[in-house]
């Protein structure tokens, strides 16, 4: 008796798939839609080649697999795919074929609050207003999609590659983004985990806003307005992370406090490599900033962020600091190198054997009034700048690096990546299309 018992247990705990089974579903009409409603949890659903009707919504914990082959079509209303339960997996699947409401943030698959665990894996999603939408679902994963959106409206108009809102626990890795608005837009989240995604031709790679205690590492941007905007959100650590031929900015932090952002490379950006915009108490450590319009843009009171063994070349200005006091950036006893600076280390320990300030009197006074450019070449502003060098008691408040380094960090771009990087400057998206001013769109927020 006391045999039987425990062998009922067992059974029960046993895992669904231990009495899964496996259905081949025809790409005949109406035929997903039965399979779905008489699957069984646990069940597998392989689709035949072919065109399957949608949209479909699903509740229950099965899994459904398109062997790579199959194609699941929506009729230009609402989300295809649907998900509201837990322990469901969508794989190897063309989806395709949403409406275009943002109002109801249509989207090739679109997870509910309710839904958990879900597994989003290997799918093509094609033209859908929305990619994915990920609103208010726990611990879902998004993994090796390709994700290619709409470019039918303006830029600002669009849906977003990824749309993770208010869902803890979420893991986005291994996709490829291109068109649409943004790449992966995060809002009112947290324990998040983005990395390792490829996100070029779009708006931002990465929207940041209100999502605290997660990473963002690995990722690429290439060719987009802006490559990672990061705002509002505190202990996030942004790592390993390259931006490249992005346009306006390629790394923006905005009220973003307590983070690490480190040995991260931004490389021929017209406008800025790194804004900081009141942002405190984060680590800026070992990353590479090259050929960009401006190095950092330093403003809003930023204070208490350590600045160490960062590397600025090439920049046309390095840093942009408007202030009345210096600011030191180096930490330790380690600064960071300067491509302008004409140095030398008599004793061989890396560190230059003079401090480097990066700003002078002329700086200040061409950025407040660009008027007096034409002035550049003058023996006057030469006389200034010559007499600061020499006598730095006149200096104005500025950034200071006491520790400057002799060598530059080294950060090593994929051949695959360059060659993107390389077709971004030629022929960049942004100049073919409809976009509005994305300067404006941050001042939004």
């Amino acid at each position: 008796m006391m045999r039987s018992v425990l062998m009922i247990l067992a059974l029960i705990v046993l895992p669904l798939q231990v009495f899964a089974a496996t259905q081949s579903v025809p790409s005949t009409y109406g035929a997903l839609a039965a399979a779905i409603a008489g699957a069984a949890p646990g069940d597998v659903l392989f689709l035949d080649s072919g065109y399957h009707q949608g949209p479909v919504k699903l509740n229950k914990p099965i899994t459904i697999d398109g062997r790579n082959q199959a194609t699941i079509t929506g009729n230009g209303t609402g989300s295809v795919i649907t998900i509201t339960g837990s322990d469901i997996t969508i794989r190897n699947l063309e989806i395709t074929g949403s409406g275009s409401s943002h109002e109801t943030i249509d989207s090739g698959i679109q997870l509910h609050r309710t839904a958990a665990r879900i597994l989003i894996e290997g799918n093509t999603l094609l033209g859908n207003l929305y990619g994915v939408d990920i609103h208010g679902a726990t611990d879902a994963t998004v993994r090796n999609n390709i994700i290619v959106g709409r470019r039918d409206h303006r830029i600002n108009s669009r849906g977003n590659g990824i749309y993770v809102w208010n869902a803890p626990g979420t893991l986005v890795e291994k996709n490829d983004i291109q068109y649409g608005r943004d790449g992966i837009f995060v809002n009112t989240s947290k324990r998040g985990v983005f990395r390792n995604n490829l996100m070029h031709d779009l708006r931002f790679a990465v929207h940041y806003m209100y999502a605290h205690d997660s990473e963002i590492s690995g990722n690429v941007s290439v060719g987009n307005h802006l490559g990672f905007a990061l705002m509002y959100s505190n202990r996030i650590i942004v790592r390993d992370n390259l931006s490249l031929a992005d346009r306006d900015q390629g790394l923006m932090l905005n009220y973003t406090n307590k983070s690490d952002l480190v040995g991260n490379m931004v490389r021929g950006t017209g406008g800025k490599c790194l804004f900081i915009y009141n942002a405190h108490h984060n680590l800026i450590g070992d990353n590479r900033f090259e050929g960009c319009g401006i190095g950092i843009h330093f403003t809003a009171g930023s204070e208490s962020n350590a600045m160490t063994g960062n590397a600025f070349i090439s920049n046309q200005t390095q840093v942009k600091y408007v202030g009345t006091r210096d600011v030191e950036w180096s930490f330790d006893g380690r600064g960071n190198f300067w491509s302008d600076h004409p140095a030398f280390d008599l004793d061989g320990n890396g560190i230059t054997d003079s401090r480097f300030r990066p700003n002078d009197l002329m700086d200040h006074i061409l950025w407040s009034q660009p008027a007096a450019g034409m002035l550049l070449g003058s023996p006057a502003v030469q006389l200034i700048r010559w007499s600061q060098a020499h006598f730095p008691a006149i200096l104005p408040g500025g950034v200071i690096d006491s520790f400057p380094l002799m060598e530059p960090i080294s950060i090593p771009v994929p051949d695959n990546i360059v060659t993107l990087e390389a077709a971004a400057r030629t022929t960049p998206i942004w100049l073919r299309e409809r976009t509005e001013n994305v300067s404006d769109t941050l001042a939004g927020h």
